[in-house]
């Protein structure tokens, strides 16, 4: 049964619960990040230690989610590649959501002291767990189920609900701050958002039972494997995948996350305008994200993909230098992180396809989550202590825009062996 067959609401079902798991665990991720002063002071103050001892705590916490991601891709995929994309997705909806419920419950630092802050720590190494485990089976369900000729923009999708999770978790944490007294938001208000994955995880968890197995492992079932050509042909698509989404990785954490803190830290730019114009570099990341992934479903991944990649290359150092320049009106850096984030949504766009069709369906849940998940504990979860170290070190205010000129650089060769046609052929069984 190919996907061409099915009926149109299944490929809306598929879309939408594939979509789901990941606007959860963006908004969590957003949640956590801007009550992170919060979180601080309530787990993380220890006894004789410093605010910003607690805040560097804090931020440990926040980054190793990131490193437990690749376990999870191996540890959910192999089963997501043997009992399929619907049981597994499933699982790690269920148990993402009650991890981060969880997080709303634990007692503070002044009750159970320093349980506390290793209770928050485990949680956080659960979630990214199942959050490694999440992303390869979205996207193998979402192109797998994608009708001919719109692979780029269904995997665009997954890309997409980032950025609305993103803004979700910044909308719930701005209204908390306003509907609630300081004092409350610190008591009280802070758990209130990781409660509200419950009844989101509901709703998710009813869309994914109600969805099909996708068609493309029901067919790939029935099928043998030669296990040992297979294992050293993923492996080598694992590593290249890598370097195709290096730059994608480098450049949308650089440029999303943490050019907030640059622009406070190293160019001395006050905190609520730090703040919007981190929200307008969402925006504009927000607004390629689905139009290149239909560009690439029309022209191919290699053509949309190094296109934005050869722009980051070209334009990161100006573009900073723009941004560090004291006659730079607010409007002119708002465009420039506008552009950047722009950018970053052409690679993100056209990436989940491409990942996916460098795999077969067999073991395209575990590569494709592999590949991405290594990449953005690498070049994600470690480019703030990279930037912040070499700036602290040379004392050179541009190693921001070397980090990205060196990732786009292994990108584009990477991306270059791209076939320009992969967009056009059925993945592969």
């Amino acid at each position: 049964m190919q996907s061409t067959q099915l009926a149109p609401e299944a490929h809306k079902r598929a879309l939408i619960a594939g979509s789901i798991g990941n606007f959860i665990e963006w908004y969590e991720f957003a949640v956590y990040g801007f009550m992170a002063t919060v979180i601080a002071k309530n787990f993380f103050q220890l006894d004789g230690e410093t605010g910003l001892t607690s805040l560097i705590l804090t931020y440990a916490s926040f980054a190793v989610a990131f490193f437990f991601r690749p376990l999870g891709a191996i540890v959910f995929g192999r089963i997501g590649d043997r009992i399929g994309r619907k049981p597994t997705l499933i699982i790690v909806l269920v148990l993402m959501t009650l991890a981060t419920a969880a997080i709303g419950l634990v007692p503070v630092y002044a009750s159970i002291g320093i349980a506390a802050p290793l209770i928050i720590t485990g949680l956080r190494i659960l979630q990214g767990l199942f959050a490694g485990g999440e992303y390869g089976g979205a996207v193998s369900l979402m192109t797998e189920f994608a009708p001919r000729g719109k692979r780029g923009l269904y995997g665009a999708w997954q890309s997409f609900t980032v950025a609305l999770g993103l803004l979700a978790g910044a909308g719930i944490v701005a209204l908390l701050s306003v509907l609630l007294t300081p004092e409350a938001l610190h008591d009280w208000g802070w758990r209130i958002p990781f409660f509200i994955a419950l009844p989101l995880g509901a709703v998710a968890l009813w869309l994914r039972v109600n969805m099909e197995e996708t068609p493309s492992f029901v067919k790939q079932q029935a099928k043998p494997v030669a296990v040992k050509a297979q294992t050293a042909a993923t492996l080598k698509a694992i590593v290249m995948g890598i370097g195709r989404v290096m730059v994608w990785s480098a450049a949308g954490y650089t440029y999303l996350v943490i050019m907030p803190a640059y622009l406070q830290s190293a160019l001395h730019t006050g905190f609520n305008q730090a703040l919007l114009i981190a929200v307008i570099s969402n925006i504009g990341f927000a607004l390629t994200i689905i139009p290149s992934g239909i560009l690439s479903d029309r022209i191919g991944r290699r053509t949309v993909m190094v296109i934005a990649a050869a722009l980051l290359l070209i334009l990161a150092l100006p573009l900073l230098k723009i941004l560090q320049a004291e006659s730079s009106t607010l409007a002119v850096k708002a465009t420039v992180v506008l552009i950047a984030g722009g950018l970053v949504g052409m690679l993100a766009g056209p990436g989940p396809a491409m990942l996916s069709e460098m795999f077969p369906t067999r073991v395209r849940y575990t590569g494709l989550g592999l590949a991405y998940s290594l990449s953005n504990a690498i070049f994600s979860g470690c480019a703030g202590l990279i930037i912040t170290g070499l700036i602290k070190e040379t004392g050179n205010l541009d190693i921001p825009a070397y980090y990205v000129m060196a990732t786009a650089g292994v990108s584009i060769v990477a991306l270059m062996t791209l076939n320009k046609d992969d967009h056009l052929r059925s993945l592969e069984e």
